[in-house]
């Protein structure tokens, strides 16, 4: 039984606590406190952060903040326990002047994340202040003949302190002549008179001392005093009088200086110069009324004097004063009592605090960035502010407390498209015409490394002669990263590959910084016609990304192969080669043929042969084919020839310098006896032989001639096209379009390169027969306008080119394999 009793005590208290909770959850956008005026440094005002629903371990790494637009060190919250303090003195008739509310808002800002709340502390009124008078000693001349019950209005005195310390008592000192009448008006202001009860005889009573004391309703009490000397006049006894004794009037603050107010009219029943009268000001009105207004003496025209401002005093009592002419003179009295309309004349004020600047690009949509507080001196509609931001931005704004807006992320941002953003936040009043104010912030965007670096294009082509010196610079990579600062620095460096049995990095070499690409060690063609490989940028962001642009090297050939001497016969070694050539033989008997090779490609291993003639040698009945290599008479042998004959065959290729090679021939002429059997046949089938290789040959060389013709129509047509491109400067500027040598006119020499070489576009072209490398690209400093049009021409002349080089290789095959044939 006791425990059930227990757990419904202990359901009761866990209910009571959640509606606590959800009450405090409720009301904690705003804290109210109060705390007297005029109180000690250190006075507690309230347990802040407990009625928050902060812990007090929080308050100093939330980085715990109290701000006032105006009053910030009047309060205070010490951090070790949370409690809101009175710091310095507070003053209420100085903070909120004789308005009957008076508070201070604070701001309470935390961090991590962002929070603000809003706490007022109202300030309660003390009776610190005692009454005032305008004067000390005031001087009250009333003539012998003054009719009993005749007033002499009096100025009250003023408190500064509001409510019932405010509320005013008078007392009068005891007289016989005179008492004191106090009458309230419909505004709840009191209206003071002297009141004669008995009458006046200068001859018994010259002057009348009286004290006026004023005393406030606070505790304790609080007065204040004034003296009043009456002076008792003995000549015109008949005082000016007003229509009415309060005026009432309503001006537009914004009327013009030298507006009229209101026209006094008093009457004197006296004659003569007793009922001239003369108007004038009170002689004990503020001099902020004098300043203000001024009175015609004559007319008693009371006109404005300076500006009025609404938002300065909402309203002024004016006493005047209606003074005839008469020995002595008397005096009547009224009260104007005038009231200000307010006018839309103040623009709106806007105040921002920048709290999250500058703001990452991937920060969350309601990200708060700055707190905006927006006023307007004007009351009423007018002063009825309200806030909107720059259209078209990804920022909105959220109304918080009253003029307290929050700037907070609306949408994604990106840097890379927009890095900051300028904000305009226009203040717009309630009045007709409206009236505005703006303010800008500017809004600055942090990066995030969410931008790989990027290369102009995914591929480079680079040409590079062979035995180039070691660590000569052939290319220059380049990319480019959207980011900024570190996210944005790029670093470059070898995709690590094995190129046959080395690594890459053995062959090249690239600059972390600058992207410089170098050759480590002198490149053979013969070895190596194309290096392909990847560099790789990476960016200096956490984390870092990368991406690879991939380099075609293309190793161009020199010539620095001499021809080889091929030996004439499987088994045969190559050195002076002897013939015997029978003595009836015609013209055009081939005697020999001499064959050799070139390891270049192209024009360097285009070979041609010649035949060294030496002194004497002028009737030497021989000749050699110049891109055969054939030996063959010129004519009818007969007995003037020499029997033996040495020939020498100088082999050389077309490269430059040119190299060359010297074959020995050693002829022996006999009779057709003495010729073997076996030679014989040899010679007749290796006639039979040279035959159809000369027919073979013819057939190549028409081909080759109407491919390359072909090619020269289209390398022509590909020019003109490219007439109004203006021209890539450097030989070897990746996207400078470059020649590619499919073959040369002639006899292409017997070596082991099979593939297509590619040949430098800088020397002149040897043959008519070369067209523009399709795999060309363009460089990283070409244009989209350039790769557009160049693409739609090359596009059109790369298949041309490939049937013709993919025909020229064939026909070189079908060449050499009947050379070998024939050979064999």
């Amino acid at each position: 039984m006791a425990s059930s009793i227990r757990r419904g005590r202990e359901g009761w208290t866990w209910l009571l606590s959640l509606l606590l909770l959800a009450a405090w959850e409720v009301g904690s956008r705003q804290l109210r406190y109060s705390v007297t005026e005029e109180a000690k440094h250190g006075t507690f005002v309230g347990r802040i952060a407990q009625d928050l629903g902060l812990e007090l371990a929080e308050l100093v790494p939330r980085l715990f903040r109290v701000a006032s637009k105006t009053h910030g060190d009047l309060l205070e919250v010490n951090l070790q326990n949370g409690i809101l303090f009175v710091n310095s003195r507070i003053d209420r008739e100085e903070l909120c002047g004789r308005s009957a509310e008076c508070s201070i808002h604070l701001e309470v800002i935390v961090d991590r994340p962002l929070q603000v709340f809003h706490v007022d502390v109202e300030v309660k009124d003390i009776n610190d202040n005692p009454p005032i008078f305008p004067m000390t000693v005031k001087i009250i001349r009333f003539p012998e003949s003054r009719l009993l019950n005749s007033r002499f209005p009096l100025e009250g005195a003023s408190d500064a302190d509001i409510g019932i310390n405010a509320l005013l008592s008078y007392k009068l000192s005891s007289s016989e002549f005179f008492f004191l009448d106090i009458q309230t008006n419909d505004e709840l202001s009191e209206t003071l008179s002297l009141v004669l009860g008995k009458s006046l005889d200068r001859e018994e009573t010259a002057e009348v001392n009286l004290l006026l004391v004023a005393t406030d309703g606070g505790k304790p009490e609080l007065t204040g005093t004034v003296q009043i000397l009456i002076k008792v006049l003995d000549v015109n006894d008949n005082e000016p009088t007003f229509a009415q004794s309060v005026y009432k009037v309503k001006l537009l603050e914004n009327t013009a200086n030298g507006t009229l107010v209101v026209k006094l009219n008093a009457s004197d029943a006296d004659e003569g110069s007793n009922s001239e009268i003369v108007y004038s000001l009170g002689s004990d009105v503020f001099s902020t009324i004098q300043t203000k207004f001024t009175i015609d003496p004559s007319s008693g025209e009371i006109r404005t004097k300076g500006k009025l401002d609404y938002e300065e005093a909402k309203s002024y009592e004016i006493q005047v004063t209606a003074t005839d002419k008469g020995t002595p003179s008397m005096s009547g009295h009224c009260k104007i009592s005038l009231k200000l309309v307010d006018i839309n004349d103040n623009t709106p004020e806007v105040s921002i605090t920048s709290l999250s600047l500058p703001i990452s690009e991937n920060a969350s949509l309601g990200t708060v960035i700055a707190l905006i507080t927006v006023s307007d001196r004007d009351s009423g509609t007018n002063g009825h502010v309200t806030c909107s931001l720059t259209p078209h931005v990804p920022f909105k704004l959220v109304p918080t407390f009253k003029n307290y807006y929050s700037l907070v992320l609306d949408n994604s941002l990106d840097r890379e498209s927009l890095s900051a953003y300028e904000l305009v936040v226009t203040a717009r009043d309630g009045g007709s015409p409206s009236l505005w104010a703006t303010a800008s912030v500017s809004v600055q965007v942090a990066d995030v490394n969410d931008n790989a670096p990027t290369f102009a294009q995914p591929e480079y082509t680079v040409f590079v002669k062979e035995n180039n010196p070691p660590g000569c610079h052939i290319f220059t990579v380049s990319a480019w990263d959207a980011d900024a600062q570190e996210n944005a620095l790029v670093s470059y460096s070898l995709v690590e590959r094995r190129v046959g049995e080395r690594a890459l990095s053995s062959y090249v070499s690239v600059h972390a910084e600058s992207g410089k690409v170098y050759a480590l060690q002198p490149l053979d063609h013969e070895e190596l016609e194309l290096l392909q490989f990847q560099v790789s940028a990476r960016d200096a962001g956490v984390p870092s990304l990368s991406s690879n642009v991939t380099l075609q090297v293309f190793v161009l050939d020199e010539n620095d192969n001499a021809p080889a001497l091929l030996a004439p016969r499987a088994g045969t070694a190559a050195g002076a080669v002897s013939e015997l050539v029978p003595w009836s033989v015609g013209a055009g008997y081939v005697v020999a043929k001499v064959r050799a090779v070139d390891a270049d490609s192209g024009y360097n291993a285009w070979l041609s042969y010649e035949l060294q003639l030496g002194t004497g040698s002028a009737r030497i009945p021989f000749r050699v084919g110049l891109y055969t290599g054939e030996i063959s008479t010129t004519r009818a042998l007969d007995e003037t020839d020499s029997p033996r004959h040495r020939l020498l065959v100088m082999v050389k290729d077309h490269g430059e310098p040119t190299l060359t090679a010297t074959a020995t021939v050693l002829v022996s002429l006999v009779e057709s006896g003495q010729a073997p059997k076996a030679s014989s046949r040899a010679w007749v089938g290796a006639a039979g032989s040279e035959a159809t290789l000369m027919d073979v040959n013819v057939y190549l060389i028409i081909a080759i001639c109407a491919v390359s013709s072909l090619l020269v129509l289209t390398v022509l047509l590909y020019t003109a096209l490219r007439c109004s491109v203006p021209p890539t400067e450097g030989a070897r500027v990746p996207g400078k379009p470059t020649l590619v040598c499919s073959s040369a006119v002639g006899s292409w020499s017997y070596s082991q390169q099979r593939r297509q070489r590619v040949c430098s576009g800088e020397d002149p072209p040897k043959t008519d027969l070369m067209a523009f490398s399709p795999s060309l690209s363009q460089g990283p400093d070409s244009t989209e306008e350039r790769q557009h049009s160049e693409s739609e021409y090359v596009g059109k002349v790369s298949l041309l080119i490939f049937l013709a080089n993919s025909k020229i290789i064939l026909l070189k095959k079908f060449y050499m394999i009947s050379t070998s044939y024939l050979d064999s």
